[in-house]
């Protein structure tokens, strides 16, 4: 983790980018409000006041909430509503959700908090910004938004952190009462006046801080299936003449241009490839999980490419109800729904579960001696006594038998909820929450085949691979031996997961070839 002081990303009152979620998020970054956006949470915030102090009721400001909104509260009661309201709706239950995905979640409701449109005090804002410059997370649990009026138990269980209830996690991961750490921190916990609760839970920003991350990661593993999808080609005496430009040209798809591209560039030079490319050699066609790599590697770029569409546009979005229009008026909305972001998210997951089921086949021809051209069966040192990479691939199929079941999408089931009010739901949460899954799952399977290929590769020595995936091998060798007989397996697995996650492969290759795209 970068040091947080480092990096500091401002909060003004357009919107935050993906990068800056990212680094907030994963690189511990510190948070400030620029002083627009304390002018225009002030400015909103005195319509506020006004509205509340009209005898008239408005909706979150003096009236219950949901199917409850009927009732006007008076003033005294407010503030209980406001913290009734946080303590009744931080009700998540199950694991606590990671570090990462609830900073993004606080900075993206920082960020609408910031627009001035939800009518909160500076000093709420501010406590939020000060309380992501201080690393404490507020502890927040699996279950509890179904992706509609906002991720409302997620959101809740921060807002509780606020108001000095509940529990934090400090930088170095020490649980503690939000009590206790608040003061330990020079933080002061937050008493919240009319409209303040109902701003802070209000948003998409569970799902969307998840939908960044993982659009970050997938760029990180678009490139790396190519680059494993490469080794296999050449280490199964494959040809990169499928993947020549004047052929991508006649299917003008833009990712499957950009991976075929890719897959030239890191197979330039191979000697494996030129002992096979000659007229004489019998091989005709390459099998559809070598051939048509690209294809598939490129409908996944352009799925990405959709979903970051959606992403962008939901980063320049103010999602809370009631809302401060631009003519000062508050008005209720539906744009909490989270259906834009949940579909995306379920689409990636479809994405992700085909980039993984390809890969598997590649490193299941590896290991068949009758598919694999010539190598030992199962890439086994002494077949029979040793088993080579057989079980790895068990491995991978159980992954991506996952990952298929995970591609089931959530936005398409509903549950009515709140004596029928809200009686259509996004379930977006949880499709954020399988894509999660779906990326760690796909990132196991690509760094087997990446394993498996280097050890293929190998075998075919004396013969040399290009420089481009010799540089992945060594990076691979750096932390895994390489031919031998059986050695236990499970360890050198994770060493070369890790290696994908951390994005040491990718870099590998591009110390060669340069950027890839």
């Amino acid at each position: 983790m970068h040091n947080h002081r480092m990096v500091q990303v401002v909060v003004g009152v357009g919107p935050v980018s993906a990068d800056d979620v990212v680094r907030v998020a994963r690189d511990d970054a510190a948070t400030v409000l620029a002083d627009d956006a304390v002018a225009a949470i002030a400015a909103s915030r005195a319509r506020i006041e006004a509205l509340a102090n009209n005898p008239v009721p408005a909706y979150g400001i003096s009236t219950g909430f949901g199917a409850l909104a009927t009732r006007h509260i008076p003033p005294e009661l407010r503030t209980k509503l406001q913290r009734s309201l946080i303590r009744s709706h931080a009700a998540g239950s199950g694991p606590e959700v990671e570090r990462e995905v609830i900073r993004a979640m606080m900075l993206l409701r920082l960020s609408t908090l910031a627009t001035g449109r939800t009518g909160v005090r500076p000093h709420v804002a501010q406590t939020y910004a000060a309380l992501l410059s201080a690393g404490l997370t507020p502890v927040v649990y699996e279950y509890g938004s179904l992706g509609c009026s906002g991720d409302l138990a997620p959101l809740s269980h921060v807002a509780l952190a606020v108001m000095g209830e509940g529990h934090v996690r400090t930088r170095d991961g020490a649980l503690l009462p939000a009590a206790d750490a608040l003061p330990a921190h020079g933080l002061e916990p937050v008493t919240f006046a009319e409209k303040e609760g109902l701003a802070l839970i209000n948003g998409t920003d569970g799902m969307l801080g998840q939908l960044v991350l993982a659009l970050a990661d997938l760029d990180r593993l678009l490139v790396l299936a190519d680059i494993a999808a490469a080794m296999s080609v050449e280490g199964l005496l494959g040809t990169d003449r499928v993947f020549a430009a004047h052929l991508q040209a006649l299917r003008p798809q833009a990712g499957q241009a950009v991976a075929a591209a890719n897959m030239t560039r890191i197979l330039a030079g191979s000697p494996i490839v030129a002992s096979h490319s000659g007229p004489d050699c019998p091989l005709v066609q390459d099998a559809y999980s070598l051939r048509c790599a690209p294809q598939v590697a490129g409908a996944a770029r352009d799925t990405v490419a959709h979903a970051r569409i959606v992403a962008d546009r939901e980063l320049a979005s103010v999602v809370d109800n009631p809302v401060i229009t631009d003519g000062g008026t508050v008005e209720s909305n539906g744009n909490f729904h989270g259906a834009p972001v949940a579909y995306v998210l379920d689409f990636l997951a479809i994405a992700v579960a085909d980039l993984a089921s390809i890969s598997e086949r590649r490193t299941d021809r590896f290991l068949d001696a009758a598919r694999n051209r010539g190598l030992n069966a199962f890439l086994a040192d002494d077949p029979g006594v040793d088993s080579g990479h057989m079980i790895a691939q068990y491995t991978q199929a159980a992954i991506v038998s996952e990952l298929k079941r995970l591609a089931q999408p959530a936005s398409v089931d509903s549950i009515p909820s709140s004596a029928m009010q809200e009686d259509h739901v996004s379930m977006g949460w949880s499709a954020a929450r399988k894509l999660r899954k779906a990326i760690d799952g796909l990132t196991r399977v690509l760094a087997i085949e990446v394993l498996t290929a280097a050890r293929g590769i190998e075998m075919r020595a004396p013969l040399r691979p290009a420089p481009a995936t010799a540089a992945v091998i060594a990076a691979v060798r750096d932390r895994v031996p390489g031919l031998g007989p059986d050695r236990h397996l499970a360890p050198e697995i994770e060493a070369v997961v890790e290696l994908a996650r951390e994005a040491s492969l990718v870099t590998a290759a591009e110390a060669v070839v340069g950027p890839l795209s």
